[in-house]
């Protein structure tokens, strides 16, 4: 005979349902680090156009060319704000995850020896 938990459901149905829902919490996670990981790069952009242009500022002077400067500082400063944004939601995002695996973890000692 099968082995029944509070809400009369075989112990093995829960704990599959246990699994699968930590599961789904790993998969957003990985979402999420691959957020962080576009917002990283995001940033890097900017911060490599702008070493090019000190780089190569003894070619070129500042106030000649600030018509053309302008322009691209500030989309280089909007891409470091979506960047920082990016990375910001990324670790609010993973940081719930955690909790909320935490949470599933503590309520079942089975799966907590199985997720770290």
């Amino acid at each position: 005979m099968k082995a029944l938990v509070e809400g009369g459901a075989p112990e093995h149905k829960v704990d599959a349902f246990l699994i699968n829902e930590i599961q789904l919490l790993l998969a957003e996670k990985r979402t999420s680090l691959a957020f962080l990981r576009t917002g990283i790069a995001v940033i890097a952009l900017p911060l490599s156009l702008v070493s090019f242009l000190i780089a190569t500022s003894e070619h070129y002077r500042v106030i000649q060319v600030w018509p053309l400067l302008t322009p691209l500082l500030l989309a280089c400063l909007v891409l470091v704000i979506f960047g920082i944004h990016l990375i910001r939601s990324a670790v609010a995002k993973i940081r719930h995850a955690d909790h909320l695996i935490q949470k599933l973890k503590e309520k079942n000692s089975v799966i907590a020896e199985f997720v770290q």
